[in-house]
């Protein structure tokens, strides 16, 4: 290595302390603290906190009901998302630019009101309710907020972009080549996409999926409106446990489950967005 480049590397690595020393104070050391106090009450070290809890079944039905809601959020995200991606790959590229951009367009809109937007469209004087009985399909509003449903409506809204961004750019990377080779050969449709075409998105559309699922897991402004205190969300009853009561050994120890939990998974998530640039 020349001296130049030595310089140049020397330059480059005081510039990126600054950065590195605020991501430590703004982000590694509240973490770090977050811990300590899941570990450190008044007497010292325990584990009281995470006894707590496993004690409480409260504490584990709000996980179990965030870790369910998670998951029924990311499988209809997949269930949409892939022929979403699907299909924008086999428009021409004009029409295929008009399809991003209107997936693109709501992330610039605040999910705060995008979620008051649902409400308008679901409430009981809403724009489905009132059409709905219009028709005279219905006597009663449905339900279609406050509830379980509603907040897996609204957190399907905001995280399919994150699943159908990523599948969308694995598959326009797949060689058209490829397929047509297969049906020279003499594959039917079905067989070119489940055989071929479907294997090769299998990592990204997994990645999509654990990403996806990630996110859900910390939500907090969608089930706040579209669940109205009625779906309880781990981030909800960490703003409950630090705001309201506080208590804020048991609100860390449950962090720090969440946060571990978080890293198996995004661990996870590298793996396979690693194998995809492999392959």
């Amino acid at each position: 290595m020349s001296v130049v480049e030595k310089g140049r590397l020397s330059l480059s690595f005081w510039m990126v302390i600054p950065l590195l020393l605020v991501m430590a104070a703004g982000f590694n050391f509240p973490l770090l603290v977050m811990f300590g106090r899941s570990l450190i009450g008044p007497d010292g070290f325990t584990l009281s906190s995470y006894a707590t809890l496993i004690d409480t079944t409260v504490y584990l039905k709000v996980l179990g009901n965030t870790f369910k809601i998670a998951v029924i959020s990311t499988v209809f995200c997949v269930v949409l998302g892939y022929p979403l991606a699907y299909w924008l790959r086999s428009l021409s590229p004009k029409w295929r630019m008009i399809g991003l951009a209107a997936i693109v367009i709501p992330f610039w809109i605040s999910i705060l009101v995008r979620s008051y937007a649902w409400i308008v469209i679901m409430g009981n004087a809403g724009l489905i309710n009132r059409s709905l009985a219009h028709l005279g399909w219905i006597n009663a509003p449905l339900q279609l907020l406050y509830n379980e449903l509603g907040v897996i409506i609204g957190t399907i809204n905001v995280l399919l972009p994150f699943l159908v961004l990523p599948l969308f750019a694995s598959m326009i990377k797949i060689d058209n080549q490829i397929l047509n080779a297969a049906q020279t050969l003499g594959a039917r449709p079905g067989t070119i996409f489940w055989r071929i075409f479907f294997p090769l998105t299998v990592p990204a559309l997994a990645a999509g999926a654990i990403l996806v699922f990630i996110l859900s897991l910390g939500f907090y402004i969608t089930p706040a409106i579209l669940g109205g205190g009625r779906v309880p969300m781990i981030a909800n009853m960490l703003d409950l446990l630090i705001n309201q009561m506080p208590s804020w050994e048991l609100a860390s120890s449950i962090s720090v489950v969440l946060l571990a939990f978080t890293l198996l998974l995004f661990a996870f998530y590298l793996r396979l967005a690693n194998g995809e640039k492999r392959a």
